[in-house]
């Protein structure tokens, strides 16, 4: 096993910028295709492999370091405590932030998103609009149509193109006409790979007062972000979408933002004091994280942060555009196969490429692929109202990730090829 001595010297940290290549060789730095299974994994936009160093940290901090952080008066519980702290750190650099304070350890991007809509309840009046788009996850909606139906708001939606970018036409419209109390919008959307001009809705939207969410659960792994710059009030992703932990994940929020928001979850370490006439918050980002943290799976979220600042962020992107554009071509070549998204009109699109086969059913296609050692996603992409958009139900969907290579899409060729034969041409 990889957590032998030998081993383990093959998965050590390191910090020196651009030591590794993205590609089929950055391979041997993950168990799941040197020890594991292996194959072509395609779904990296619902959960990444780990790297070695990831799995690692985890191991280490449950044997070397395993006592509650912030509450312990002894050694072990002072030095979880630092790398807990230092795993803040490394987050907010990370994404640009300015302040560790700014920083909270959630379960995961979905997490997140409650709970800014949670805590920042008391902030709207009924009647108030939320402006969202089409291309959104379900976590990005449903929080929002829950908010709407505890407050009397309205949720309004921003129209996508047939080619599935964002309406920005509509979307200015909507900022005009709805004056929105607060704006939700993708910075990469799951469903499709469409990279939305961010910072243009950022912009548009504070110059109408909106506060603005940006869901970064696949950006912050492919495309990077500088929060400071950007200007959002408030950004939200996964560890387990960037190559960490599943069970971690961040809300960054401005400071006087989390100073606005009400803690919704009570108990230990979320408070300045106790008496039994009531209680004092801790101060942010402590007050909302009660109760014990993930602080072995937040330790490791950095040393996946740590790993992926060995590659160049251009050269990251860049890979993972050239399998886009590869993918696009080989299904262009393919008869029966109906391609989804920004590429088909020549636009940008990252790291997810959808389609779909005429006489196969998407879940039917994952399950031959699966016979190919190709690992698949078929459905919703839990985004149905992007898919009713573009009429339809379901599609497949391959979402490369830096150990990604040409290699897997000629398994998928070779799948859709014997699919299609099974079937009926």
């Amino acid at each position: 096993m990889f957590d032998q001595q030998a081993k383990r010297n093959k998965y050590v940290e390191s910090d020196t910028p651009g030591s590794l290549v993205p590609g089929i060789k950055c391979r041997e730095h993950f168990p799941f295709y040197t020890e594991g299974p292996g194959g072509c994994y395609l779904d990296s936009a619902a959960t990444a492999q780990r790297p070695g160093v990831v799995i690692e940290s985890l191991c280490r901090t449950l044997v070397h370091h395993n006592a509650n952080v912030h509450r312990g008066a002894y050694r072990l519980s002072a030095e979880a405590s630092e790398l807990y702290d230092q795993a803040r750190g490394i987050v907010a650099r990370y994404i640009g932030a300015r302040s560790e304070r700014t920083i909270v350890f959630v379960r995961g991007a979905t997490e997140g998103i409650n709970l800014v809509a949670r805590s920042t309840e008391h902030l709207f009046k009924p009647g108030d609009v939320l402006l969202l788009s089409l291309l959104e996850h379900h976590s990005n909606i449903v929080p929002w149509q829950m908010l709407a139906k505890r407050r009397d708001l309205k949720v309004v939606f921003a129209d996508i193109t047939p080619d599935g970018q964002l309406n920005m036409s509509d979307f200015n419209q909507k900022l005009r006409d709805h004056k929105p109390a607060l704006v939700a919008v993708t910075q990469l959307a799951n469903s499709l790979g469409t990279v939305t001009p961010i910072a243009e809705v950022v912009a548009a939207s504070r110059k109408v007062g909106a506060r603005v969410l940006v869901d970064g659960a696949q950006g912050a792994a492919h495309l990077g972000v500088d929060v400071e710059r950007l200007g959002c009030d408030y950004y939200v992703f996964s560890g387990h979408k960037i190559y960490g932990p599943t069970g971690i994940g961040v809300l960054y929020a401005r400071p006087e933002r989390l100073e606005e928001m009400e803690p919704f979850q009570g108990g230990g370490d979320m408070i300045s004091y106790v008496s039994v006439e009531g209680f004092g918050c801790a101060d942010i980002p402590q007050r909302f994280e009660a109760g014990t943290p993930a602080f072995p799976e937040a330790i490791a979220l950095g040393a996946a942060i740590k790993f992926l600042g060995r590659f160049s962020r251009q050269e990251m992107i860049a890979h993972e555009r050239s399998l886009v554009g590869a993918a696009v071509d080989m299904l262009r070549a393919e008869q029966g196969v109906s391609l989804y998204g920004p590429a088909t009109v020549g636009a940008e699109q990252a790291t997810v490429v959808s389609f779909s086969i005429d006489t196969v059913h998407p879940h039917d296609f994952a399950t031959i692929a699966d016979t190919h050692n190709v690992q698949i996603r078929a459905g919703n992409h839990c985004a149905m109202p992007t898919l009713r958009r573009l009429g339809v139900q379901a599609t497949v969907r391959m979402s490369f990730g830096v150990y990604s290579s040409e290699q897997d899409l000629k398994a998928v060729q070779s799948a859709i090829r014997e699919a299609r034969a099974m079937f009926g041409r």
